[in-house]
């Protein structure tokens, strides 16, 4: 695990909530949380996505989750949970 990767207690909460399905051509879910850290890497350090570092994978593959994410709506019912958890006092930041 690199330093800003997310803890097992984070993970624990946040895991749960992300897609479990796999589509055709989709790498498993299992995945999810090493994709995870790297969409979170790239949004942190302000990187290019080609910039990524190597050990959350292939740029492109955690790119192309990340897209999926955002067009079926999944940030925002992730973020929504967490609001209605009581772990997050605004979704909208």
């Amino acid at each position: 695990m690199g330093r800003g990767d997310l803890t097992d207690a984070e993970w624990a909460v946040i895991g749960p909530l992300l897609p479990a399905g796999r589509g055709r051509w989709a790498r498993p879910a299992g995945d999810n949380r090493r994709f995870l850290n790297g969409m979170l890497h790239v949004l942190r350090v302000g990187c290019p996505w080609q910039d990524m570092h190597e050990r959350y994978g292939k740029w492109n593959s955690v790119y192309v989750r990340f897209r999926r994410w955002s067009e079926q709506g999944v940030w925002d019912d992730l973020l929504q949970t967490l609001v209605d958890l009581g772990l997050s006092d605004n979704w909208q930041h």
